[in-house]
């Protein structure tokens, strides 16, 4: 079948252009014909960057392109700010102008909280309304779109929970070796620098922190998207230098592409995401691709998922990041059993290959009710056409020579 993705994609650095590079990745392995629509900047294999963000006209340029490619459902990976102005309110009309065509959406919320907003609801209404189907990570995202809107028909049935998805490739070898970390113990920050994940907490526990740990390092590898959350980043870095253990803090800059950022992640014994605010988090599944353990917050999205997985502990206090972090780098019977809880709860639930089967199974209920008996055919042509191949030798035969012309 033909998708049409709508979304942010590499080299855009993004959260959701990571999780779009993925799953599109996972979905073509599946046979499926896949293109993007995406912000002028991305590239790829059959992604189109048609718009400017923020573009006024976005609703309309993406609609008349898409449809052009006649798509048997169009896929919106939805995050607020990503369409425009007011919560992108432009992907509304987008929603809206398909559904009027009979064209089906699906819309996958990456980001819904334990209670929406009166903003959040007023976005998300028409979108859940019109789509033909919902995907969201977690259950509690599930209960939250009911409890908003108990007056759209049939919602239940609508919404799939699907798990984020994580890469199977596992930890870089040697790591530390590569980074100069041998012999230390590393706790690990990682990611875009902004207020809500507070990496200045873990900078000012971090005294306390290596009078129990012996060669405790804590490094800091993150960076800022454009020069979003930049007042934050340059007072963490003034904690950072003014720390009394500064010498025990290694801090990486660079852009972090994804092997770039696998050896990091791969050199860390224990990743901290001590995160106020989010209702997902792909930082979570980077960490998990590594095997790395991680200590999180209480956030209810970190909680499902260390619930479901097992790969790591949650800190319900500050103060608990103190017992937590030295536990994890001190019990090595522990550390190898949360690897190990991570490694099966990729293989057995959150590959990118379940995944994009379980996607397959909504695209696939959508376009059965729509097509009876009629059986969706589409063959991937071969990297080498095999159907233009040399003349094989002319071998004699008894009865003359095969493979002769007249």
């Amino acid at each position: 079948m033909r998708i049409g993705m709508i979304s942010t994609h590499p080299p855009i650095e993004c959260g959701i252009a990571t999780y779009c590079q993925y799953l599109v990745e996972a979905l073509r392995f599946h046979q499926m014909e896949i293109f993007v629509m995406s912000p002028f900047g991305a590239q790829g294999e059959r992604v189109f960057p048609v718009f400017p963000p923020g573009s006024d006209t976005f609703a309309h340029t993406v609609f008349k392109l898409s449809t052009s490619m006649t798509p048997d459902i169009m896929h919106i990976q939805h995050e607020y700010g990503l369409y425009g102005e007011q919560r992108g309110m432009e992907i509304v009309d987008l929603t809206l102008r398909y559904h009027l065509v009979g064209i089906p959406v699906v819309i996958t919320l990456h980001t819904v909280y334990e209670h929406l907003s009166q903003e959040e609801k007023i976005v998300l209404h028409p979108l859940v309304s019109a789509a033909s189907a919902v995907i969201v990570h977690e259950d509690f995202q599930k209960t939250s779109l009911l409890k908003g809107f108990p007056d759209i028909p049939s919602l239940e049935s609508k919404i799939a929970v699907i798990e984020h998805g994580i890469r199977k490739v596992g930890p870089v070898p040697n790591a530390k070796h590569i980074l100069g970390l041998e012999g230390k113990k590393v706790v690990l920050l990682a990611g875009y620098f902004r207020p809500s994940k507070r990496f200045e907490l873990i900078v000012d526990l971090l005294p306390r922190l290596v009078e129990r740990v012996e060669d405790l390092v804590l490094v800091v590898a993150g960076k800022t998207r454009n020069l979003e959350y930049d007042e934050y980043r340059r007072q963490l870095f003034e904690k950072i230098h003014s720390s009394p253990v500064e010498d025990r803090i290694v801090v990486f800059r660079g852009q972090f592409p994804q092997y770039t950022f696998d050896t990091i992640l791969s050199a860390a014994d224990v990743v901290v995401l001590p995160y106020e605010k989010g209702a997902q988090s792909g930082m979570l599944a980077q960490c998990f691709a590594a095997h790395r353990p991680v200590i999180t917050s209480g956030l209810l999205a970190f909680r499902k998922v260390i619930e479901r997985s097992g790969g790591g502990l949650i800190a319900e206090h500050d103060e608990d990041y103190l017992e937590l972090i030295p536990r994890v780098l001190n019990d090595k019977a522990l550390h190898a059993r949360l690897q190990e809880n991570i490694r099966r709860y990729i293989e057995k639930r959150a590959s990118w290959k379940k995944v994009a089967e379980a996607h397959i199974e909504v695209y696939r209920r959508i376009l059965g009710s729509n097509l009876g008996k009629a059986r969706y055919i589409y063959i991937p042509e071969p990297a080498q056409d095999e159907r233009v191949r040399p003349l094989s030798p002319r071998i004699p035969t008894e009865g003359g020579v095969h493979g002769t012309t007249s």
